[in-house]
């Protein structure tokens, strides 16, 4: 079910853009439709009216909770449900935010990701990333969202960028606290520009050697590091609000002087953040998270250089924290109950 469709579904019952609205309103934050000075009963058609207790139970059956999982940091893992029967995974986050997912797996392959192991299931719709968010604000508020979770939103730009208009116009939610995060589109850079709610950007960058990322990122849009940045600092005007660039700290890999070097020739003077984060470890894959101590380390050197550099730390690392493990897990238990 798509934003798109409901509407649809409600203009043929007879409802008005702005009894649209109110429906849809009402859903993304979590309220009565006889709440306010404008009840329900007083303000939608009668035909729209009778229609709500259905409709209501199918946005309520869009997702469903499979299981949590609190981290001692204060975020908390969940197990998404789908109608279909597939899972993604959404993560609620210390400071009133929420991570979603986008797709089921993900087309793009990075090789240090668990998600892209599987490659791409199934696109999500608007309305099931509309409703992790009011999924999520069943259990806390919610003041921001990321699209960092499960999938590439570049490559379902339809449905992320009709599920953002949502929530920047009746979630009640300031856009920039709405965050498509992406490896780099050139399709998504020109949809964003002509976008009605204009979300902050997350770009992907990891490395800045131009072999190096397609290695990383085996199925990602043959952008350079350099040219993902020039597509950066132009949205970046256009939006007024600064690029976060996010960087995968990998042992080995990504944490030398050199890369350090090409990070500040990159992303000094320009509208940016850069956010390091250690790597979440993933059984079975290779790569290593650095210590606490050597990150800490490379960011205060990158930003006595000039580049505005966060650490950060991923959010449940004590509970199967990296995206796709939780759904990974619940595959193989399910598989072997089967068994």
């Amino acid at each position: 079910m798509r934003v798109s469709s409901i509407r649809e579904r409600l203009a043929l019952l007879g409802a008005l853009p702005l009894h649209q609205e109110r429906v849809l309103r009402d859903w993304v934050q979590g309220a009565a439709h006889e709440r306010g000075r404008r009840p329900a009963s007083d303000f939608l058609p009668k035909s729209v009216r009778a229609a709500l207790p259905l409709l209501d139970d199918e946005l309520a059956g869009l997702v469903r909770l499979v299981s949590s999982h609190p981290g001692e940091d204060g975020s908390e893992r969940l197990l998404v449900g789908l109608s279909d029967g597939q899972m993604v995974e959404s993560v609620l986050l210390p400071r009133d935010g929420v991570c979603v997912s986008s797709q089921v797996g993900c087309a793009v392959g990075c090789t240090f990701c668990m998600t892209g192991r599987e490659g791409l299931l199934r696109q999500v719709t608007s309305g099931e990333i509309v409703a992790q968010v009011v999924l999520a604000r069943r259990r806390r508020p919610v003041r921001k969202v990321v699209f960092m979770g499960m999938g590439e939103p570049a490559h379902n730009l339809d449905n992320v960028l009709e599920a953002i208009e949502l929530l920047g116009i009746e979630a009640g939610i300031a856009h920039k606290n709405l965050v498509f995060s992406t490896v780099g589109d050139p399709r998504a850079f020109e949809r964003l520009h002509d976008a009605r709610v204009k979300p902050a950007l997350a770009l992907s960058l990891h490395t800045t050697k131009p072999q190096l990322r397609a290695e990383l990122l085996p199925r990602a849009p043959r952008l350079s590091p350099s040219a993902l940045v020039e597509h950066g600092e132009r949205y970046a005007r256009l939006s007024g609000y600064p690029i976060q660039y996010q960087w995968t700290l990998l042992a080995g890999v990504n944490d030398g002087a050199d890369e350090m070097d090409g990070i500040v020739s990159l992303l000094r003077g320009k509208y940016a953040i850069l956010n390091m984060i250690p790597y979440n470890t993933v059984p079975d894959l290779a790569y290593q998270r650095p210590s606490w101590e050597r990150a800490r380390a490379l960011a205060a050197g990158l930003h006595a250089r000039g580049v505005l550099t966060k650490l950060r730390d991923s959010a449940g690392q004590d509970v199967d924290g990296g995206c796709g493990q939780l759904r990974a897990r619940a595959g193989r238990t399910i598989a072997l109950r089967r068994a």
